[in-house]
């Protein structure tokens, strides 16, 4: 196996500490508010975030790898993200990426991605940790597409105690749109063009999860 290979597959390693197992991706408010409550349910939940959300995320990451301008890179991030909720989340998760990085890879890039106010975006983050990585733009975005589906669904497991060989091959079936997402942003945005797909009802999410007495993830 090549190193290209092997540092995509611990950069989506569930056990990296990140802080990703700690969030939802939005599921949890979902199932709260019984949107989400059977594995079909489960599917369409993932197949959304990746084509809206997950495709934007992707190709910030893709951007990030390819070398655009970080202070530009995170205004555009900003500017795709219009929940304060999930900006927080997104800049926290970064801070962690960035945190994990240092003892993985590390580069001139990944510490001015470290010094970006109140810390990178995560997509942003991710790309950077990518390049340092010697992965390229399309890895980068795959990377962030695979992560958008696999957060929800991991945090599925917990909330709705759902079969998980069932919740994985779902994963598996979309395992080929994710390839489709990845390789349609990455063209893009070779060609100077960021993917601004969003999903509204996910921002909503995020600022009820804010207003939950209880919950089991932080976002």
């Amino acid at each position: 196996m090549s190193t290209l290979h092997a540092a995509a597959l611990l950069l989506t390693d569930g056990r990296l500490p990140t802080g990703g197992h700690a969030h939802s991706g939005g599921v949890e408010t979902a199932v709260a508010t019984g949107a989400v409550r059977t594995m079909r349910d489960l599917r369409d939940f993932c197949r959304g975030r990746l084509h809206t959300t997950g495709s934007t995320a992707a190709g910030l990451a893709a951007a990030a790898a390819d070398g655009m301008d970080l202070v530009d890179l995170d205004a555009e991030a900003d500017a795709r993200c219009p929940s304060p909720a999930l900006r927080a989340t997104s800049r926290r998760l970064g801070r962690q990426m960035i945190r994990t990085a240092r003892h993985l890879w590390w580069s001139e890039r990944l510490a001015a991605a470290a010094d970006t106010p109140q810390g990178p975006h995560h997509p942003v983050a991710l790309g950077c940790v990518a390049a340092a990585a010697g992965l390229g733009p399309r890895e980068a975005a795959l990377l962030a597409a695979v992560d958008s589906i696999t957060v929800p669904a991991a945090a599925a497991l917990r909330l709705l105690g759902l079969d998980p060989f069932l919740v994985h091959g779902a994963l598996a079936e979309l395992s080929a749109e994710a390839d489709a997402v990845a390789e349609q942003v990455a063209t893009s945005v070779a060609t100077g063009t960021l993917p601004s797909r969003s999903a509204p009802l996910l921002d909503v999410y995020a600022e009820q999860h804010t207003t939950m007495e209880v919950h089991l993830f932080a976002s």
